[in-house]
């Protein structure tokens, strides 16, 4: 990040109320392109949440949560991973130019995306590091020239829907850990009975609450919530009964505060950030996540926070 926009970032730190013009201008592309509000903007993911999730193996439901042509076109125009485990000297293509060449070897690849990313989901439950050759055992040897693409797309998969980094702590052997982006501990306690992790809703859901001046009426919640395929009272794939997650669950944690708007008759509901979201990150480093990631940067360019 050039260190002049390093330097807004943290005099908004220091003045709140200057966020939501910041990030809105940095999201203007996307709202000239498209009709969506600049909350909207965030969700890079949409997840396709229509067709009969309880029947779903997990495979499948990875592939409906990752890898569904609105989540392809999302990032359709990324180059392929370019770190230290793989190169792409051979030209690898990119998924959009996959799209248009090789549908049939594209749709083979979104299948090898949705196996690395159940194994990566394994490997942070039980919180245990991973490798470069475990990961290539689980593409295949048929697949191995594709390896950058497909890790690529795991690594992006496993940040913005789940809102798990997979970080290379030993370049020279490539092994990788699993730790929640921006240091939030919600899904650390994380058990099997507990479904897959659910920070990167909360990321999402802390960045609305900034754009919206750090408080955010409910209806704008769910509306923006919407773009991603979660609606109040309605199961989701991912992230179970939305309500009863922001208004219960996090609550309850104290990541977010669910409160009557005062003075509002009829009653009317706003959320904020919760005491413990304040202890564990920052308006600093949610701001850095959602400008890194709305650029369609590459994944081996994302710095860390």
């Amino acid at each position: 990040m050039p260190l002049g926009q390093k330097s807004e970032l943290w005099k908004l730190e220091e003045d709140p109320g200057e966020a939501q013009g910041l990030v809105n201008a940095q999201l203007s592309g996307a709202e000239e392109s498209s009709p969506s509000s600049s909350c909207s903007a965030l969700f890079l993911i949409p997840v396709d949440n229509r067709s009969a999730a309880g029947s779903l193996s997990p495979p499948q439901s990875l592939q409906h949560a990752c890898l569904s042509p609105t989540a392809m076109a999302s990032t359709a125009g990324n180059q392929p991973y370019q770190g230290s485990s793989s190169s792409d000297e051979g030209g690898l293509s990119t998924w959009g130019e996959l799209e248009v060449t090789q549908p049939f070897l594209q749709e083979k690849l979104r299948m090898k995306v949705a196996d690395l990313v159940e194994f990566l989901l394994l490997k942070f439950r039980t919180k245990q590091p991973t490798s470069q050759a475990e990961m290539l055992e689980i593409v295949s040897k048929d697949y191995h020239d594709y390896f950058p693409v497909i890790l690529g797309q795991a690594f992006e998969c496993m940040q913005l829907v789940f809102g798990v980094d997979v970080k290379e702590v030993d370049p020279s052997e490539h092994f990788y850990v699993l730790v929640t982006v921006l240091g939030l501990t919600c899904d650390e306690m994380l058990s099997g009975e507990q479904g897959p992790p659910k920070t990167g809703l909360l990321v999402v859901l802390l960045g609305v609450i900034l754009l919206e001046g750090d408080r955010a009426p409910e209806e704008v919640v769910w509306e923006a919530l919407g773009v991603m395929g979660v609606y109040a009272g309605e199961e989701h794939i991912i992230y179970g009964e939305p309500r009863e997650l922001l208004t219960n669950v996090w609550v309850q944690e104290g990541y977010l505060e669910y409160r009557q708007v005062p003075g509002s008759d009829p009653a009317r509901y706003e959320f904020l950030w919760g005491p413990r979201a304040h202890a564990e990150t920052s308006r600093l480093q949610v701001l850095e996540y959602l400008l890194r990631v709305n650029r369609g940067l590459p994944v081996s360019s994302w710095p860390h926070l």
